[in-house]
């Protein structure tokens, strides 16, 4: 135990509690203060073991009302049991002492991990975020309100990473932080709540997505030199968008926090548990990619070993060779089959390895989608995460000399014109290699360009074809194994066409193309979840909640959701049909019906994509880049 301070010793108030306590509780010291009572760290005698004391502060307890609600929203707090929840093990009066005794957690505070080591991250912060909203949704639903959510109230534990609320119902009893008689944190305080209306569990997560915004950008959603200030502001003005200062913080996460900063209370999350399981979707997409694809992404998928880099240095002796023997188009047909035909031999081959494993090109979208995400992380701890303006002019330059350098040597070529015209064009064409070498390294800074020049590759049509080559190439060597990974649509349509592969030939004539069907589903399901968090983008980032559009666009969202989750029945219905019929307990004409109905479902969805085209568009047009700070 830390021996007792000097100023510990001689304070008042210290050896007073200390003495009502003699026999039953042993003062270490004090670990913290504010206008909710003083924290002091103490050791429980009979049962040896370190608590924390919260004593109501002195000039509250003598006000008798005061202090019997105190009791009473403290025993209420005393009866919650939850993992995320700091627990209460005793609520006492001692004389004219008002105290409750607590579980003791070695840990820090969010406010003083974030003040001391910078914003959280990626998955961290969504794990905290759903901690927090589990611990509010359990209170909430036993009728108890926090009232003063805030990162000094929320507490990580260091020997297990728990992330724990203390202070239920408490602030609003003690009056903590008193402005224009409304009580809790200013910083941290909702409109209805700084303007001294009646308050419910959406007044929390206001709180809570007050918090989250310190949390992931270490800034306040607002700032003001006096308390009246700050809740004026919480009440009249719009916060900024979360990415304005967090670029790096998952789209997801993003537009959730704005969403519960939302003014009325009816447009943010329904509850903390609706908010809590979108944060557990969030964290459930960023699981664990197998190590054959974080392989295949960070190697087997680039041309940068040393076997292709020497097969390309090989190219240019060879057309070295063949020219003066044949001639000079036989020498650029010969250089063009180099530069083509060898790097999608080895995407082939790549392909065939990942495929002889048992994944599919569809596997390898969400392991580049995870390797972006995770650089995009640690560049922003390095806070390099934004474009610079070097990078942007740099980028035009770029432009205007590659192609007019091009246009040049082509002129120049024709022989129309001098020759000094192509050799300007050349020059032109190697300025603007060496000026993309150096933008691509700035780039580098705060951007995987690599990683991301690669997944255009793979997810493009270069990669498409070297998988369906490579798939027949391998034919029935292709093994199957379960992907966790893999999204639940990818998951049922594989193992629906596994399925109909193992039908009688004249069984799979009768039911005709179903895999054709199977993937069109997919594709439905994986644009509809595109469009999706496109929509709720844009909600997060809409300034007015209350305008028309605002509406046309919640409702939009849910018909694309309802859309989704029909795809994705239509997708299980095959599936389990085609296990009834390797069963013998369905029929090829009940399956038929039903294939008939998701082919109607999917021509439907198709024309809710096309007719949402617009907004589509308008959702991913490029955004104005930020400048630096």
């Amino acid at each position: 135990m830390t021996p007792r301070t000097a100023s510990a010793i001689a304070d008042p108030l210290f050896i007073a509690f200390q003495q009502a306590l003699a026999g039953r509780y042993s003062l270490d010291r004090e670990i913290g203060r504010g206008g909710m009572g003083i924290v002091y760290l103490a050791r429980e005698v009979h049962l040896d073991r370190l608590v924390a004391i919260k004593l109501l502060p002195p000039e509250l307890s003598g006000d008798q009302a005061r202090r019997a609600r105190f009791l009473r929203e403290a025993r209420l707090a005393a009866r919650l049991s939850h993992p995320n929840i700091i627990p209460i093990h005793a609520v006492e009066e001692l004389e004219h002492f008002v105290f409750f005794v607590m579980t003791f957690i070695d840990g820090e505070t969010l406010e003083h991990r974030v003040r001391t080591r910078g914003p959280l991250v990626g998955s961290e912060a969504v794990r905290l975020l759903r901690e927090v909203a589990w611990a509010l949704s359990y209170a909430h639903g036993q009728g108890l309100i926090h009232r003063d959510v805030k990162p000094d109230n929320i507490l990580l534990e260091v020997s297990t990473g728990r992330v724990l609320v203390a202070d239920f119902g408490i602030a609003e009893v003690t009056g903590d932080a008193c402005a224009a008689g409304v009580a809790g944190t200013p910083e941290f305080m909702s409109p209805e709540q700084a303007l001294g209306d009646p308050v419910d569990a959406r007044s929390d997560l206001y709180a809570l997505g007050a918090t989250a915004f310190f949390a992931c950008s270490g800034r306040l959603p607002f700032e003001g030199g006096t308390a009246t200030e700050l809740l004026a502001r919480h009440v009249t003005e719009a916060p900024p968008r979360l990415t304005s200062l967090a670029p790096s913080v998952p789209r997801t996460l993003a537009s959730l926090v704005d969403r519960c900063l939302a003014k009325d209370p009816l447009h943010r999350p329904e509850s903390a548990q609706w908010l809590a399981e979108e944060l557990n979707t969030a964290l459930e997409k960023r699981r664990e990619i197998p190590a054959a694809l974080r392989d295949f992404v960070k190697r087997g998928a680039r041309l940068n070993g040393g076997g292709t880099l020497l097969a390309s240095v090989a190219i240019l002796p060879l057309v070295a060779v063949v020219t003066p023997m044949t001639s000079a188009q036989v020498g650029w047909m010969t250089f063009g089959f180099g530069i083509t035909a060898l790097p999608f031999g080895y995407f082939v081959y790549a392909a065939e390895r990942l495929m002889d494993l048992g994944f599919t090109h569809a596997d390898i979208g969400p392991a580049f989608r995870r390797e972006l995400e995770q650089a995009r992380e640690e560049r922003s701890v390095a806070r390099q995460a934004r474009r610079t303006r070097l990078e942007r002019w740099l980028s035009g330059g770029i432009r205007v000399a590659g192609v007019s350098g091009a246009a040049a040597f082509a002129v120049g070529s024709t022989g129309l014109v001098s020759g000094s015209v192509a050799d300007a064009g050349v020059l032109s064409m190697v300025i603007a290699a060496l000026g993309a070498l150096g933008l691509f390294a700035l780039r580098g800074r705060h951007e995987d360009v690599e990683t991301s020049m690669w997944s255009k590759v793979w997810l493009g049509r270069i990669g498409r074809a070297a998988f369906a080559v490579a798939g027949t190439l391998l034919g029935d060597r292709a093994r199957t194994t379960t992907m966790t990974h893999r999204a639940t649509e990818l998951a049922l349509g594989m193992a629906a066409e596994q399925l109909f592969a193992s039908l009688p030939a004249d069984t799979r004539h009768a039911l005709g193309d179903v895999p054709a069907l199977v993937q069109r589903l997919q594709r439905d399901a994986q644009r509809l979840r595109q469009q999706r968090d496109d929509l709720q983008q844009a909600l997060a980032e809409a300034h007015d909640a209350t305008a028309p559009a605002h509406t046309d666009l919640r409702a939009t969202c849910d018909q694309v959701q309802v859309r989704l989750g029909e795809s994705m029945t239509a997708l299980e219905t095959i599936r389990l049909n085609l296990l009834r019929l390797h069963a013998g307990s369905a029929t090829v004409e009940g399956l038929t019906t039903h294939l008939g109905m998701a082919a109607e479902l999917s021509a439907d969805v198709q024309r809710l994509i096309a007719a949402h085209a617009e907004v589509e568009q308008s959702l991913l047009a490029p955004r104005p880049a930020l400048t630096p700070a």
